[in-house]
């Protein structure tokens, strides 16, 4: 359901208030992936980053979209997490992927006119891709990836080398995409008082 919002802020233009939310919700963001990370000291394990990661930051990212007036905000927070992953030492293939996902969450909460809890929990969906750009070098330039992280050990990398192949891709994307959806859903269920609040729902 899509309901109108009176006080909506008609300026295209980001101001600071704007900026501290894209801020906080990056750093809230950066934590809940910080604390998932351990777990890919086991190849077996890492996989999961698209699994918990999205669903974990389903809450954030749905209170984040309440804050969210103007088209930009999504796309920025999602290029900051990408420069999160370039820190940790990922590279920086996710900036491409970042910026076409965070572009078109946008979009789909632009096309609800900010107001659209679907079309919100579908935009946190397709934000949850940026997790995927930690894998790109695991699965399409492994030999260089590794060569250049050697320091893993050589066991840690021929079980990586074992578990990340062409076809984990689609897999790992489907991942975020689903748990993704399922953050976005348990999300606007628990943050059901904010949305009504700043007329979704």
């Amino acid at each position: 359901m899509v309901i109108g919002i009176g006080n909506m802020d008609q300026s295209k233009s980001l101001n600071s208030t704007d900026l501290i939310n894209i801020g906080v919700f990056t750093a809230i963001m950066a934590v809940i992936t910080l604390i998932v990370i351990p777990i890919g000291f086991l190849p077996v394990l890492m996989p999961l980053y698209c699994v918990f990661i999205p669903l974990f930051s389903g809450i954030p990212f749905m209170l984040f979209v309440t804050r969210v007036r103007k088209f930009g905000m999504i796309t920025i927070m999602s290029i900051l997490m990408a420069l999160f992953l370039l820190c940790t030492g990922m590279g920086w293939y996710t900036l491409p992927l970042a910026l076409i996902t965070g572009f078109i969450a946008d979009g789909l909460v632009k096309a609800g006119n900010y107001s659209s809890l679907k079309l919100s929990i579908a935009a946190c969906s397709v934000f949850s891709l940026w997790c995927f750009g930690s894998y790109i070098p695991l699965i399409f330039m492994a030999d260089q990836f590794w060569a250049e992280n050697a320091q893993y050990g050589e066991e840690f990398i021929n079980d990586s080398k074992d578990i990340f192949r062409l076809w984990m891709a689609p897999a790992l994307i489907a991942c975020c995409l689903v748990f993704g959806a399922l953050g976005g859903v348990i999300g606007g269920r628990v943050l059901k008082k904010h949305f009504i609040r700043s007329g979704i729902l």
